[in-house]
């Protein structure tokens, strides 16, 4: 995505909260319940929020009133990027929920859709890769969703999940290379 339309997007999801009144770029501060209206709208299964997500990300200044934890260790031990599969913004979105709604005090109400919506976005990210290569993807988004879903951490994806998706990857390529 282009810096300007995140910029563009940022902008637009602004306006539109104003509108709502769940924004107030001219607040002094911001309500405890505005806070978790916008995390939650950026912490949902589908592309938009993680858009909205996204284009708030690089256009934090905007949002500095609400105080979010933007910090992130991004996949923490397991690799952001396995075998070439750029999972580090959906890692980037996972640690967001974790750490702003663990801040609040939401955290066990809110971890199995923070969860669903880092498989969902680790599915998308695979839907983007070459259909020859991409079940190796969704094998490794799964593998990631079990370890956030029953240990809260990535970092619980073994090597050996990693070498057999590499597995079949490489048998993949080689098969579309002899047709």
């Amino acid at each position: 995505m282009s810096r300007r339309l995140a910029t563009l997007l940022a902008a637009g999801t602004l306006a539109l909260l104003t509108a709502l009144g769940v924004a107030s770029p001219a607040a002094a501060a911001v309500s405890r319940e505005q806070k978790l209206s916008v995390l939650s709208s950026w912490t949902q299964t589908s592309a938009t929020s993680y858009n909205a997500w996204n284009a708030g990300r690089l256009n934090k200044a905007a949002w500095s009133e609400y105080a979010f934890d933007w910090s992130t260790d991004y996949c923490s031990s397991s690799p952001d990027n396995p075998l070439g599969f750029n999972f580090s913004l959906s890692c980037y979105r996972h640690d967001f929920g974790y750490r702003n709604y663990k801040a609040m005090g939401l955290f066990s109400a809110n971890k199995s859709r923070l969860d669903s919506a880092f498989y969902a976005d680790l599915k998308r990210v695979c839907a983007t890769y070459n259909a020859i290569v991409r079940p190796a993807c969704y094998s490794l988004a799964w593998t990631y969703y079990q370890a956030v879903s029953a240990f809260g951490s990535v970092a619980a994806v073994q090597q050996a999940d990693i070498d057999r998706a590499a597995r079949m990857k490489a048998r993949a390529e080689l098969a579309a290379a002899r047709s």
